[in-house]
């Protein structure tokens, strides 16, 4: 019995940080209260605070956690993948299971709330987009040499192409409720950077 409270006790920061990211991916942080997660779990305000102080440290850290796990899918992409294309199309697609689960992207969404965020979660939210945008450019790079990949300008600018394009299409889908809109930008998008020559 005791351990079975102390194990609880143990995954209550977890539980917190799920709620708290599907209600900020769902409805946008400023939208929901420590009240909100606590009436949720059934659980106290105090609580709240004993495992995370303010709604700014709770938002850093579930902005830490999703980052990390977005870079561990990254990292399985790789590790699973070999085409640039397809790593491209994977890459995507974790953009499109997100939005099967009624939601968008924790970041995409905190972008919205950019102004009003404390300055920490401001740090983290742009750490995301370096992260990723680092990411696809090296494949974008190394898919280009290869001869798998032709787009014009830098391996830079085609990443923040892909990741605006992304988010803004995740964010179109959205009010129709239809996925398919999203899987149609995602893949012309990824398909002009293979269309054709490409030229410096």
């Amino acid at each position: 019995m005791v351990r079975g409270r102390q194990q609880r006790r143990a995954d209550t920061p977890a539980r917190i940080l799920d709620v708290a990211e599907r209600l900020a991916q769902r409805q946008g942080y400023n939208s929901f209260s420590y009240a909100d997660v606590a009436t949720e779990l059934q659980i106290t305000t105090a609580s709240l605070h004993y495992h995370f102080t303010g709604k700014a440290e709770l938002g850093r850290a579930m902005i830490r956690r999703y980052t990390e796990r977005f870079l561990e899918a990254l990292a399985d992409i790789e590790a699973r993948v070999s085409a640039a294309s397809a790593r491209l199309a994977a890459y995507a697609d974790l953009y499109a299971g997100v939005l099967r689960e009624q939601r968008l992207c924790l970041c995409g969404m905190l972008a919205a709330e950019y102004q009003t965020l404390p300055e920490g979660m401001r740090e983290a939210v742009l750490g995301f987009f370096d992260a990723n945008e680092a990411w696809l450019s090296r494949i974008l790079e190394d898919g280009r040499a290869a001869g798998q990949l032709r787009f014009t300008g830098s391996p830079q600018d085609a990443a923040r192409m892909i990741v605006a394009g992304l988010e803004g299409a995740m964010l179109l889908a959205r009010p129709y409720g239809d996925a398919t809109r999203f899987q149609s930008a995602a893949q012309q998008l990824l398909q002009g950077l293979s269309a054709g020559p490409a030229t410096e």
